[in-house]
């Protein structure tokens, strides 16, 4: 078999890995309406039941040999587990006011929480054209969450919007994260994702409800299913297809994620979007991607072109650079690499 042929059959496998992973990631509202249980109880028992397969699975692997971790990287991965953890119960609790379909979608505004706080934090130059894709995200996320100023003196109104507020509060929690985990180098995700889930147990304890949870009967599967397809084997599939693919597929096939939640929302509990919102949408999707990619407006795009002719392994680092901060992946997985050419890496944080 040429390299060519290899390469498109490795780019394949991946393209499938993690399209596998985004349309878990699109069910996993599911899994957390039908448990019935509180979102601080669900986030709990999602990172034990993840943290027991997630670890099974490190071992068999044996990652635990030469794990990379240092004092510093232990505290960063736990920090950013801190928000992880967090921004899950926010999330989940803003499906019980809004909608999977809103939730999710103003969730995805994350990745501009991550370019303002790397300005804010690291000094990081935030473009004009990013500025602009900014506005545009903006513009999608007033459409999307389907508002006005009227809205906020309407008591009828509190609960969606303090619904809005959590799915928002979530994304920036994230995007906290996001911004602490991907300065962990060198540790395979999979233990940094394993060590911010043990955090989880004990840091939700003290806010979960165990006394609600005596007569669940089968809806445990729902919360073990959190554990062992949301956590464990969706994380494995998107580390897995991330050392495949290179940035632009990987930022492209992320977005499976919420057409599959909003799907789900639509075929099971029959929640629609007005005309407004689904305008919006596209307008989040398209600056997002704008951001990732390092799309430009107008007839800046066809100068930068020609970057593409550098050698392969420098145009994938820096996709790789413009991508690592902002990949609106699934609640909590990100790259902070581009393609295997480019020496992948990636540290979480995760509906998705």
């Amino acid at each position: 078999m040429s390299t060519e042929t290899r390469s498109a059959s490795t780019e394949l496998k991946g393209s499938i890995e993690l399209t596998a992973a985004m349309i878990l990631s699109g069910t996993l509202g599911i899994f957390v309406v039908e448990s019935g249980a509180s979102p601080f109880n669900v986030v709990f028992f999602r990172c034990l039941f993840g943290a027991v397969a997630l670890g099974l699975y490190c071992l068999v692997r044996g990652f635990f040999k030469n794990h990379g971790f240092t004092p510093k990287k232990v505290g960063l991965a736990a920090l950013g587990g801190v928000f992880i953890v967090f921004n899950w119960a926010f999330l989940f609790e803003s499906y019980e006011s809004t909608s999977i379909t809103v939730a999710t979608v103003v969730y995805h505004t994350q990745p501009f929480y991550v370019m303002l706080l790397g300005a804010v934090l690291f000094r990081d130059k935030i473009t004009a054209t990013k500025l602009g894709w900014l506005v545009v995200a903006f513009a999608g996320l007033v459409l999307v969450a389907g508002v006005s100023l009227s809205d906020f003196q309407d008591g009828d109104k509190s609960g969606y919007l303090a619904g809005l507020g959590l799915a928002l509060l979530a994304a920036v929690f994230y995007a906290l994260s996001t911004v602490i985990t991907k300065r962990v180098t060198g540790v395979k995700p999979h233990l940094v994702a394993l060590i911010q889930v043990v955090l989880g147990i004990p840091l939700l304890a003290p806010f979960a409800a165990f006394g609600e949870m005596g007569g669940m009967g089968a809806d445990w599967g729902w919360l073990i299913g959190l554990g062992l397809i949301h956590t464990c084997l969706m994380y494995v599939l998107m580390y897995s297809s991330y050392q495949k693919l290179p940035t632009a597929k990987i930022a492209v096939l992320a977005f499976v994620y919420p057409a599959v939640a909003m799907l789900c929302d639509w075929a099971v509990y029959g929640h629609s979007i007005t005309l407004l919102q689904a305008l919006g949408i596209p307008l989040i999707v398209g600056a997002s991607l704008g951001v990732n990619l390092g799309w430009t407006f107008g007839k800046r795009r066809a100068a930068a072109e020609p970057a593409a002719d550098k050698p392969a392994a420098g145009a994938a680092g820096k996709a790789a650079d413009s991508a690592s901060s902002s990949a609106p992946l699934p609640s909590g997985a990100r790259t902070t690499a581009g393609t295997t050419a480019a020496a992948d890496k990636i540290t979480i944080g995760e509906s998705r």
